[in-house]
């Protein structure tokens, strides 16, 4: 008696069950109780925005209330009114825009620049220059506070925006950021090949270096505008009032007799909307740039 097998069928991926729950690539995919925490979790971190704009959009009685308000209010507008009348904000968003995008933009490059000589020029010195570079990340910031100034004040630069650009054109963790990307992102053949066609090292940078980081500048020139346009404490110093930017100009809203939450808060809302903008604007690079090292093989 001869005993037939039947043939084994695959379980069909479309077809819910245990085989179903993963992809074709293999990856386990996620569940609903996945997105509810995700969505729990940016819900939580949106909820801070919407109170500003809770807040701003009504007036300083409302604060006394029991119960604080969860829906915007009619005087966004009258409070937005408010705040150009009492300090010179348009003045502020221009520094600011000016001081963020000149750091960001200076950053990206030296940065980049310096990234390729620590990760692909071999010379003597290199790594304990570098070592020497990161090392400079753990001395606090406030000790150079003094020193700078009086340098600043040397050069004639206090009260220019010159004096809050310079110091921050180029910074450690930049270096160490698109040092780290270019050494795991460009392949030292691809650099080698390069050369033998006869480029030069900027040529290379610009034409080989630039292309293949460029998510990752993306990401670097985000978290340093951000970084330049919410620095309170340099410009406060080397910057008079009337000349400030949009830090110091909500310090000056917050000067006074009393402490005026829905004018302040009108101007922590305008403060932001550059930042949602340039968010938004890249948005793609910055998910790109940050999952890059997440997927490799």
């Amino acid at each position: 008696m001869v005993t037939t097998l039947a043939p084994v069928r695959e379980p069909d991926p479309a077809k819910p069950g245990r085989a179903g729950r993963r992809s074709r690539l293999g990856v386990r995919r996620a569940g609903p109780l996945t997105y509810a925490a995700l969505a729990l979790v940016a819900l939580a971190s949106m909820f801070p925005l919407y109170w500003t704009f809770v807040m701003a959009s009504s007036d300083n009685s409302v604060l006394s209330e029991t119960t604080p308000p969860l829906v915007p209010g009619g005087h966004l507008f009258d409070n937005i009114s408010r705040v150009f009348d009492s300090v010179d904000f348009w003045i502020a968003i221009r520094n600011s825009l000016i001081i963020s995008s000149a750091v960001a933009l200076s950053n990206v490059i030296f940065s980049s620049l310096a990234g390729f000589a620590f990760a692909k020029l071999r010379f003597s010195g290199r790594d304990a220059l570098l070592i020497v570079v990161i090392a400079t990340l753990m001395v606090p910031t406030q000790l150079g506070i003094v020193p700078l100034y009086m340098l600043m004040s040397d050069f004639g630069l206090y009260g220019s925006l010159w004096a809050v650009i310079l110091p921050g054109m180029v910074s450690a963790f930049g270096v160490f950021w698109m040092r780290q990307a270019i050494d795991e992102g460009i392949p030292d053949e691809l650099v080698e090949a390069a050369r033998v066609d006869g480029a030069g090292l900027f040529l290379i940078w610009w034409k080989v270096i630039v292309p293949g980081v460029r998510n990752t500048a993306s990401v670097l020139g985000l978290f340093v505008f951000m970084t330049a346009w919410n620095d309170f404490f340099w410009p406060l110093v080397v910057l008079p009032p009337d000349n400030g930017t949009v830090q110091t100009a909500l310090n000056q809203l917050a000067a006074g007799y009393y402490t005026d939450y829905a004018l302040m808060l009108s101007g922590a809302v305008l403060a932001v909307i550059p930042l949602l903008i340039l968010f938004a604007l890249l948005a793609r690079r910055v998910i790109a740039g940050v999952m890059s090292g997440a997927v490799k093989g």
